[in-house]
């Protein structure tokens, strides 16, 4: 038990003897209910995948009474962290990530690895939900006592990740996971996201599909590490390896990367397996050509100070909206907008003004 949980609980012998029974039970249930940062951070660190998914709900929970215990959780996982490979999988809807994820994933367990999945499942805009079904879609995986998958909504956050992803990343390696898989919900507004928080990025693309003009956009392209055809099997086969031509060709007309890294470009068929062993080779080959030219502890300095920089970007938006005066007049001032008495700019500085005082 940490010491400020100590300082807070009361021990049931101090009770005055006038209490009623009803109280002495509310009392023992309050207690049940605690969250102990201190034992949820021990069974982490001991590879309880329970504890390591109590510790994840903690750190997404938006309650004020968890913030600070999910920050205190976080930073006692800190010095176990930064200790695995952390790998980035987006595409298109449709493209397969699941199941090349549940392939890829399988692969590693055999070479001893052990693999947590942060899956991020895009929230409606209008009811808020998820599905969250990507445990089902990875039947084989889940089974593992080495394997750890976790299903997160993204919100209202771009890049197809959830919120807390970087924070979640941090449990998992307190946890002992070798490999840190981040499925996205695929190529949306702001792939940054994902890749200011991996060390590889991969994009997994379909032959056919209409998108290879897609695939040769620059931005994505400067951003992804290599390029994998999935489905290529059975009358796609022929296809998918004219695809992989064609991106080839593509790659070629982009400078050489910051990582002295030239994307490849492979085939695969997760449903089939095959392939999938070269992409760990590609990958490892890419992880010890930026091991050995620094690249990759210059990535993860790098990485931080976008965590740090986006960290504040939060909070400052969180302290503005959950201001008393802001949220005295915020209605006001939107209904105003909309009705053309004032205009967005100007109400829009008034509210950050009175929020300063």
């Amino acid at each position: 038990m940490s010491s400020n949980s100590a300082k807070n609980t009361t021990p049931l012998s101090k009770v005055p003897s006038s209490t009623s029974n009803l109280s002495i039970n509310r009392f023992k249930k309050l207690q049940q209910k605690e969250i102990l940062v201190d034992a949820i951070f021990k069974s982490i660190v001991a590879n309880d995948t329970a504890a390591l998914s109590k510790g994840i709900t903690l750190i997404e929970s938006t309650k004020k009474s968890h913030l600070e215990k999910g920050q205190q959780l976080i930073e006692m996982c800190l010095p176990y962290a930064n200790n695995s490979v952390r790998i980035g999988i987006t595409g298109v809807p449709g493209v397969g990530k699941s199941t090349f994820i549940e392939a890829l994933g399988n692969l590693l367990l055999k070479k001893g690895k052990k693999v947590a999945v942060l899956a991020v499942d895009p929230s409606s805009s209008i009811s808020h939900g998820s599905i969250l079904g990507d445990k089902t879609r990875m039947e084989s995986l889940v089974q593992s006592p080495n394997a750890f998958i976790r299903p997160s909504p993204s919100g209202k956050s771009l890049g197809g990740v959830a919120q807390k992803t970087r924070e979640s990343i941090i449990l998992c390696e307190a946890a002992g996971y070798d490999v840190i898989i981040i499925e996205t919900v695929g190529v949306g507004q702001s792939e940054t996201a994902v890749h200011s928080m991996v060390d590889f990025f991969l994009l997994l693309k379909l032959a056919g599909a209409g998108d290879e003009l897609q695939g040769i956009k620059r931005g994505i392209i400067e951003m992804a590490d290599a390029l994998v055809i999935n489905k290529a099997d059975g009358d796609n086969l022929i296809p998918a390896r004219k695809a992989k031509n064609q991106f080839r060709k593509a790659l070629h007309l982009y400078p050489l990367a910051q990582s002295s890294w030239s994307p490849e470009v492979l085939t695969c068929s997760a449903i089939e397996g095959t392939g999938i062993a070269d992409i760990w080779i590609m990958i490892l080959k890419y992880l010890d050509i930026t091991a050995k030219n620094g690249f990759f502890e210059e990535n993860r300095i790098q990485q931080n100070k976008f965590w740090l920089l986006q960290t504040i970007e939060e909070q400052l938006k969180t302290s503005f909206y959950n201001h008393p005066k802001v949220k005295a007049v915020l209605d006001t001032q939107t209904t105003a907008v909309q009705q053309h008495k004032i205009t967005p700019f100007a109400a829009a500085r008034y509210l950050l003004d009175i929020s300063k005082k």
